[in-house]
């Protein structure tokens, strides 16, 4: 049987980030992906133009529909939005055996805010508790917690535990948004805390770093690596779609990582 990740987030018109990236990066991995819409974007590479919040009504609907036909193996949250949106996920998950990996999106890479402070009560009350693995980079580690940005390793583990005790079985602080020349990502869990590090791009394609990281965990939990395994490979697979990002030219902003660095390459080689 095929694994299967079901994402549950908002789509991108430009592809970058989303429903988009989540589909693109789980397939990368050898996953088929099915979905559930939040809300609907204008955006591109410049920025967010607009949005369109899914009735809760049918964001619980397709929910359900995927669920009662397709095997999933690991279910992956991104934006949902609105209080209403986050209680339409929580009720339709709340019995769910199916890993969970939640991204709680806030901010898009132009800046434009995706989740008002209106929802984030719901979403730490709702999700955090279902979350095998929540994945905040470290702005949105101190919105959930209502406190300054982490500016230490240690500062983002010890945020990284207060996370942990609000509920998800293991929070990864990701350290895009941090200033060093390494980018390190910091995995808090029941059995201690691990480290992934690489070397920092200097790169504007970033756009979807965030959606891509989380759905390539959901991918390795559905394929039944380990949490730490999952993140390990996630976190390197990150980095060599970033590293070959600059390779797409895709719009005049925050462009896209490649997801499919690992194959294309292969497939003109095939050809030629």
């Amino acid at each position: 049987m095929t694994p299967t990740v079901l994402t549950i987030a908002g789509s991108d018109s430009g592809g970058g980030a989303g429903i988009q990236a989540d589909l693109k990066t789980v397939s990368a991995l050898g996953c088929y992906g099915a979905s559930v819409i939040t809300a609907v974007t204008a955006q591109n590479t410049r920025g967010v133009a607009a949005v369109h919040l899914m009735p809760p009504d049918l964001i619980g609907a397709q929910i359900d529909a995927v669920l009662d036909d397709i095997a999933v193996h690991a279910i992956k949250i991104g934006m949902a939005g609105s209080p209403a949106a986050i209680a339409a996920v929580a009720a339709a998950l709340r019995d769910c055996p199916i890993p969970v990996v939640l991204d709680p999106v806030m901010i898009a890479k132009s800046g434009d805010v995706l989740m008002g402070d209106e929802a984030i009560p719901a979403l730490l009350r709702e999700l955090l508790p279902l979350a095998h693995v929540l994945t905040p980079n470290l702005p949105e580690a101190a919105r959930l917690l209502g406190v300054p940005p982490a500016d230490t390793e240690s500062a983002a583990l010890a945020q990284g535990r207060a996370l942990r005790a609000l509920g998800p079985g293991h929070v990864l602080m990701k350290g895009g948004h941090a200033a060093d020349a390494q980018c390190t990502d910091l995995l808090v869990g029941p059995d201690g805390t691990a480290r992934f590090s690489s070397p920092r791009i200097r790169t504007r394609n970033t756009h979807g770093t965030g959606c891509a990281l989380s759905a390539a965990i959901a991918a390795g939990l559905a394929q039944g690596l380990a949490v730490a395994d999952a993140v390990g490979r996630a976190h390197d697979w990150l980095h060599d779609a970033i590293r070959a990002a600059d390779a797409l030219h895709v719009g005049g902003g925050n462009g896209p990582v490649h997801h499919f660095h690992a194959l294309w390459p292969r497939r003109a080689e095939a050809a030629a």
